[in-house]
């Protein structure tokens, strides 16, 4: 008899789907679900898991996976079909193990043994659908500053639906139905072969290549960029159009300014390996399964280490923008979570977070009185104090009794618009008088909130939809210098995320820094969990 836990990857599955394993399988050619001793096996594994607990009883202990019926041999497919190919989602093979499965189930002999066994097949599921539909983590415990909430679905409810669908439709459909997942799958299979052939040759020396130059540097960045598909075959040792125009492509895809100079940042970018760059791809598949929800149609993305914001309307982007985040320090980083836009504010007040006040102005204060003169120190009914009449130094910052705003100008911290989505972290995106910040490549100098380079054209986008003329409406309020809220009539999600690698809608992924270093803490979360950048067995 063949030993199917030694086959390979494609001829386990070949032998799954061809139903090789029926024989083998706890109660084939039995009606073993009339087994008393499968009742108690069934009863006693089940114990341990309140979720599997209630499943069972409400069937009477009855198995689903069990015996020799079409739909308990298509089950069984199904799920190990599924387990099998937990690596192509980027999911640990030995998480999963479908052969060490299979040979449990091959020794499951006795009634007892095959309702143990029947049991193992429903927490084999439940672990795979939780992986593969919503993460195999729970982000806030590996990163503090990610607040989204995980769409969990209920254990209980999840096999009882499996129990009454089509297995191999129901399994198939439980990872994210996202276009960005399935980009990103096929990203992963095509970085997975590419590091099976060898990657992408040697690394390009470290220095400043500039176009015009000639030698052994133009030669070894040349060759790599045709490996990187960015460049086709050519002989030059020129740095010449061709080379400039694929440094350029490079530099748009990996978020660096685009001049055409293979400077520092632009060849350690060239030069990242491929595993490394798998790493990224199979972070993203995580977080793409941590953000298992309808997007919407219309909707705001805010990919932190791109720093921009885009507006994008059936997976299509039709608006974008520079960004500035949050500092690198733990306090000033932007957070991640999605909520919903639902009003701007034309010629806004900064009311500064109590934060803020605490941590950097109450010391200020207390060394000048009248430092920060451009903002207002108010009281509890918002009545303008007089700084003169106060000891600033007589408070600390949990009793510091005032707040601190600034009202509507140009030279307003939040510029002349802010764009809210009222959340618990008091984060929002708003324009700036600081524009001279968007030309840096590295853009991270707010508390936290997020500063749009294009605030007006960003307004005019979402008021298209409810007045005939977006850019009138907006100047007009604009004029009046008073601060006016406008009501979006259609709330638009937004989502706050971070990536270090996506894709663009043609399947082109792209790359970008992990600013805040969460995606590498992501990956040794993953990697402690047995994810691995290897080349699995076809």
């Amino acid at each position: 008899m063949t030993d199917l836990t030694q086959l390979s990857r494609r001829r386990l599955l070949t032998a799954i789907s061809s139903g090789a394993l029926v024989s083998l399988l706890p109660g084939a050619g039995q009606a073993v679900t009339l087994v008393t001793g499968f009742r108690q096996g069934v009863a006693e594994a089940a114990a341990r898991d309140e979720a599997l607990s209630a499943f069972y009883r409400a069937r009477n202990f009855e198995g689903i996976w069990t015996g020799d019926s079409d739909i308990a041999i298509a089950r069984r497919n199904a799920l190990l079909s599924a387990l099998t190919e937990a690596p192509l989602h980027g999911l640990p093979e030995s998480r999963h193990d479908p052969r060490g499965l299979i040979a449990m189930l091959q020794n499951a002999r006795s009634p007892l043994d095959q309702g143990v066994a029947e049991v193992e097949l429903s927490a084999r599921f439940l672990r795979f659908a939780r992986d593969v539909n919503t993460g195999m983590l729970t982000p806030g415990r590996v990163i503090s500053q990610i607040k989204r909430d995980v769409p969990l679905r209920d254990r209980f409810e999840l096999l009882t639906e499996f129990a009454d669908a089509i297995p191999s439709a129901f399994m198939r459909d439980l990872a994210p139905t996202s276009p960005e997942y399935a980009r990103l799958i096929r990203a992963r299979m095509q970085m997975e072969a590419l590091i099976a052939q060898g990657g992408w040759g040697p690394a390009v020396p470290s220095g400043r290549i500039e176009p015009g130059q000639s030698g052994d540097a133009v030669v070894a960045l040349r060759n790599r960029l045709i490996a990187m598909a960015y460049l086709m075959p050519t002989p030059t040792r020129t740095y010449d159009a061709q080379m400039v125009a694929a440094v350029e492509r490079v530099q748009a895809w990996h978020g660096l300014n685009v001049d055409g100079i293979a400077g520092e940042s632009t060849i350690a970018a060239i030069n990242v390996p491929p595993d490394e760059r798998m790493k990224s791809v199979i972070v993203a598949l995580e977080r793409e399964r941590w953000s298992n929800i309808p997007r919407g149609d219309r909707h705001i993305w805010v990919n932190l280490c791109d720093q921009s914001a885009c507006i994008v309307d059936h997976d299509r982007e039709t608006f974008r923008t520079r960004g500035v985040i949050g500092a690198k320090a733990d306090y000033r980083q932007t957070p991640e979570f999605s909520d919903e836009m639902e009003y701007m504010d034309i010629n806004p007040t900064w009311f500064v977070p109590r934060s803020i006040i605490t941590r950097d102005y109450l010391p200020a204060l207390q060394r000048n009185r009248n430092a920060l003169s451009h903002l207002r120190v108010v009281d509890r009914q918002g009545r303008v104090v007089n700084r003169n009449n106060v000891d600033f130094s007589r408070y600390s910052a949990s009793s510091f009794p005032y707040a601190m705003q600034q009202p509507p100008s140009r030279t307003n911290a939040l510029g002349l618009v802010k764009f809210m989505f009222p959340n618990v972290h008091n984060i929002y995106l708003h324009d700036t008088p600081a524009k001279e910040l968007f030309a840096h490549e590295t853009r991270t100098y707010s508390y936290g909130c997020v500063r749009l380079n294009d605030p007006f054209e960003f307004a005019y986008t979402l008021l298209e939809r409810q007045t005939p003329d977006p850019e009138g409406f907006f100047h007009e309020r604009l004029r009046t210098g008073s601060e006016i809220r406008v009501r979006l009539e259609e709330y638009v999600p937004v989502h706050l995320d971070y990536r270090t690698a996506f894709t663009h809608v043609d399947g082109t992924i792209q790359f970008r820094r992990d600013i805040y270093d969460r995606d590498a803490r992501i990956w040794q979360a993953l990697a402690a969990e047995g994810v691995a950048v290897t080349t699995y067995r076809g």
